[in-house]
């Protein structure tokens, strides 16, 4: 899975890095030949002022589907990346099954049974 991290108004620890790198194999690992690429983008919105302020945005780029977006304002960097992560890996697990259940019911009755009219 091909991934890659912006932080805005400074550089991530080597230890967020590696935070953010389990959170997502964990939460997206299964689904990774259906993944192109994922974006996580961290923003402290008041700088060191703190408060509720650490934004983590993760974005995931599905092959043949839309794009999963899932954005968390928390007080701590690491709480922020848990739950956008275990979001963004919900919905991706929904997004897929709905896919496949769409196949299934999307074919036509006549390559179902070969002779049968649809009429």
């Amino acid at each position: 899975m091909i991934w890659s991290l912006k932080q805005v108004g400074g550089r991530a620890s080597a230890a967020r890095v590696a935070h953010i790198e389990r959170r997502l194999q964990f939460a997206l690992a299964r689904f990774s030949g259906h993944i192109q690429r994922v974006q996580v983008v961290l923003e402290d919105q008041n700088g060191p002022r703190g408060g509720l302020d650490k934004n983590c945005r993760v974005v995931v780029r599905l092959r043949e589907a839309a794009d999963v977006v899932a954005e968390v304002t928390d007080v701590n960097w690491e709480i922020a990346v848990d739950r956008a992560t275990s979001r963004v890996g919900h919905t991706v697990a929904r997004r897929l099954a709905r896919r496949r259940a769409n196949r299934r019911i999307a074919r036509p009755l006549s390559k179902v049974s070969p002779g049968v009219k649809p009429w």
